[in-house]
């Protein structure tokens, strides 16, 4: 019985998995087809940049209501919806016939794009705060390897079908995707995988209550963790928009040299989010300071190997692999440790709504990434832009993860307490059952 259930889990974890790889495809596609977009559109950097733009703005205005339903409802249901707007926009974007109504369709892609909270709420009820590291880093191993996928389109498909039959490609699969969800995927009681919860045969219902939500702002490790977010996403939006374009045009890469370039680095990025999941679940055993430590080095380094990466000679590609590599390597650290930090200090039945308002801030900080980006290169170059916006971002938020290093374990406790009464609760009403 204990064996099918895992089994079943780690088949959730799968179909998910395959969501978010060709969800992260289609989402970031738009970057190594920027060239011929541009092209057809006769668009220059800065009109290209307000594409990307558009599309996290509605993402980040929808954050907060999609984390509102998805503590509401059944949150399966609710990313199979997910899957099948994915589909129907992409398709729009695909058949757009002008620069301003593919602008649009565009933008109408962030409504799925923020439908992420949902999915590791209810992964957090199928796995402990143990592993959940790891399990987040797993999934997240679907972002870079999206956009391999996706680079794999472009630059194979994209010259023979076209920009747009690609898109209709992975809009058909978000489709397909939808229809697999809905049937495959179980809803699990809210709570079910905390070690206070987990062996008992009942458990309480909770769901959103708005006292809960506002108790969410006495939870001092989510302010900093807000604050890093809004500026930490910076990076990686500029340089998933535009690297693709600035290796084209500014260090005059062929396509099979940015194909084997980008292949290999964004293979060592997919590495890093395991890694950085693997490594802040084994300190978080250890300290419950573990997972922002984890992110404080991902921080740093990121930063550090990304100016040393910009700074090589173009003649020198072996050296700028090399250090682009490590760059990659540390940038993804972050990323699982602070999903699971948000998860180890909320109560379950608020937890889409917290990592949403999460998401919120840090979509509406890069929202603007691609589009000063695309200003600053129009004006100076792309790799001086992609260089001043990463390094900044990346400065501010080494000083919000080190508060949040400061804080987190009290929070941490918290939460543990109100699961300790949630299962004595649970007991006292269980023994009073029996009697």
């Amino acid at each position: 019985m204990r064996s099918s259930a895992r089994s079943y889990r780690w088949m959730v974890v799968g179909i998910f998995f395959a969501f978010m790889l060709l969800h992260q495809s289609d989402k970031l596609l738009i970057s190594p087809l920027t060239t011929s977009i541009m092209a057809e559109f006769g668009i220059d950097r800065t009109q290209m940049g307000a594409v990307q733009t558009g599309a996290l703005i509605v993402g980040a205005v929808l954050y907060p209501l999609w984390g509102y339903l998805y503590d509401r409802y059944a949150r399966a249901k609710l990313l199979a919806l997910a899957s099948a707007i994915w589909g129907v926009t992409t398709w729009l974007g695909a058949i757009a016939p002008t620069y301003n109504t593919f602008l649009a369709a565009r933008a109408s892609t962030g409504i799925d794009d923020s439908s992420y909270p949902g999915l590791y709420s209810l992964i957090s009820d199928y796995f402990g705060p143990n592993v959940r590291g790891k399990i987040y880093g797993i999934l997240q191993l679907s972002q870079p390897l999206g956009y391999m996928v996706g680079l794999v389109l472009a630059t194979m498909l994209g010259p023979v079908i076209g920009w747009r039959n690609v898109f209709i490609i992975t809009g058909t699969l978000g489709l397909v995707l939808a229809v697999l969800i809905f049937l495959g995927v179980k809803e699990v009681p809210r709570g079910k995988a905390e070690p206070e919860l987990a062996d008992l045969a009942e458990i309480g219902v909770y769901r959103f209550d708005w006292r809960t939500a506002r108790g969410l702002l006495k939870r001092r490790t989510l302010i900093p963790l807000f604050l890093q977010g809004f500026f930490g996403v910076f990076p990686w939006t500029v340089i998933s928009f535009w690297f693709f374009n600035y290796l084209e045009t500014e260090r005059n890469y062929t396509s099979d040299q940015v194909l084997m370039t980008m292949g290999i680095a964004v293979l060592v990025l997919a590495a890093g989010y395991f890694v950085g999941g693997m490594l802040g679940d084994y300190l978080f055993q250890r300290t419950r300071r573990g997972r922002m430590i984890v992110s404080l080095v991902g921080v740093i380094s990121g930063a550090l190997f990304l100016f040393l990466t910009l700074s090589v000679p173009l003649e020198n590609t072996g050296l700028f692999l090399i250090l682009l590599c490590l760059t990659a390597l540390f940038i993804p650290f972050a990323s699982p440790n602070v999903i699971s930090t948000v998860y180890d200090i909320t109560p379950p039945e608020v937890r889409s709504t917290a990592l949403a308002v999460q998401y919120f801030i840090e979509n509406a900080g890069a929202a603007l990434a691609p589009l000063m980006a695309g200003a600053i290169a129009d004006r100076s170059s792309l790799g001086a832009a992609i260089l001043l916006i990463c390094t900044l971002a990346w400065a501010i938020s080494t000083v919000f993860v080190a508060i949040a290093a400061i804080i987190a374990p009290r929070d941490i406790e918290a939460l543990r307490q109100t699961m300790r009464e949630r299962a004595a609760q649970a007991l006292g009403e269980g023994a009073q059952a029996d009697r």
